[in-house]
């Protein structure tokens, strides 16, 4: 059984220092990508996937959230994410007009969130579909990176690579019309002004 007590604001927790962990590897796995050194970016971003199942998984069962930890798992994620997508377009893993869609997909949610609290809503439920985007988006990057590689190995996870990352793009663009959808009625019944309520979890 996890311990309960919902979000705390400790600092000094398991869960954090994997987070924080994390943060650190972002400009190592990018000069990684930078001079070429696959093998070594690929063990970091495997690392990075593995300490982000584990802060979570121990935060919950051990009842150690925290409200720095609410903050430093997306920053990681959104990191990691970002500089992924622009050092594959500089290497020429994956076009720029790629990252031109993923990017904007984000500012589209990051402009959908402002105007919801500016109603007095702090967010909208996590969507199946947008944790599904994301899961296939985070397999593709290092199966792309593998593709990279010389021999069998690359021939077969080049087009393996491709194949979460188109799945995981569609997913990503899905999930965004679904917030919108779920948006809009919210936007059109709010008032601004109101006391920020927050959205239920999901």
């Amino acid at each position: 059984m996890g311990a309960g007590g919902g979000v705390s604001d400790r600092v000094l927790t398991v869960p954090n220092a994997l987070s924080a962990l994390r943060l650190v590897g972002v400009p190592l796995f990018v000069w990684l990508l930078v001079v070429r050194a696959d093998g070594w970016a690929l063990l970091v971003l495997m690392l990075s996937g593995v300490t982000d199942y584990l802060d979570g998984k121990i935060a919950r069962r051990f009842g150690l959230e925290s409200r720095l930890g609410q903050l430093l798992d997306p920053l990681a994620d959104r990191l990691y994410t970002l500089t992924t997508i622009l050092a594959f377009a500089w290497r020429g893993i994956i076009p720029v007009w790629l990252v031109v869609v993923l990017l904007g997909r984000d500012v589209f949610m990051a402009l959908l969130v402002l105007a919801l609290r500016r109603v007095g809503l702090v967010g909208l439920p996590v969507h199946f579909v947008g944790k599904a985007a994301t899961f296939n988006l985070l397999y593709a990057f290092p199966v792309l990176l593998l593709g990279e590689a010389a021999g069998a190995l690359g021939a077969v996870a080049r087009p393996l690579g491709w194949a979460f990352t188109w799945w995981g793009t569609g997913l990503y663009l899905l999930a965004a019309v679904l917030y919108a959808v779920q948006a809009a009625p919210l936007l059109r019944a709010g008032r601004p002004g109101q006391p920020p309520t927050p959205a239920p979890a999901g």
